[in-house]
């Protein structure tokens, strides 16, 4: 697969290591874009939008590179969930969710300004929590950072604690469908 210069648009740890899991080569440059957060949005709308600006915000600073930008937001219903400003607000939303089946969306930008190319995607994935109670919560979140986590929860930490079930990709909760983004990767290269 021959891609321009790939370049993550994100801090995130768990989206380099799974980026580095496919093999790719990239250089990390954190978006300083604002995410927005809209109640007239749906979470598939508001997560491809972030993604979208992350990627405009670094591709504007590297025209010939690839951008990849990524936004994972949490929903239940109409409630999108995003990452928790404090404690209780980490603890609300975890009340919120247990028990219940919501959604993970995570959308993806592939951003090359010098082409004029670019594609927006996102991937789902229904994740049914246990029932929980306030003892429960309390200590899975003493055990992990919940702050830069949609949700305030990470099923890659210590996930089989609040996580029942999952439908979907495992990656796309983690904060990037590795399967989907291969498949547009080696589409990328051949369009």
């Amino acid at each position: 697969m021959t891609l321009p210069p790939l370049i993550l648009a994100s801090a995130s740890p768990r989206r380099a290591d799974l980026l580095r899991q496919i093999a790719l080569e990239f250089l990390v440059v954190p978006s300083d874009a604002r995410e927005l957060h809209n109640e007239h949005l749906t979470a598939q709308e508001l997560s491809r939008v972030n993604a979208y600006r992350k990627a405009r915000a670094v591709a504007k600073r590297f025209p010939d590179a690839l951008v990849l930008a990524a936004d994972t937001l949490v929903y239940l219903d109409a409630l999108v969930f995003g990452k928790p400003a404090s404690l209780p607000d980490a603890c609300r939303m975890l009340e919120q969710l247990q028990g219940r089946t919501h959604f993970v969306v995570t959308a993806i930008c592939l951003l090359c300004l010098r082409n004029h190319r670019q594609k927006v995607f996102a991937e789902s994935t229904a994740v049914t929590f246990r029932p929980l109670d306030a003892i429960g919560i309390r200590r899975y979140l003493a055990g992990m950072d919940p702050f830069d986590k949609a949700g305030a929860y990470a099923i890659q930490e210590q996930g089989d604690e609040i996580i029942e079930a999952i439908s979907g990709s495992y990656t796309n909760v983690v904060g990037l469908p590795v399967e989907r983004l291969q498949y547009e990767l080696l589409h990328w290269t051949r369009d």
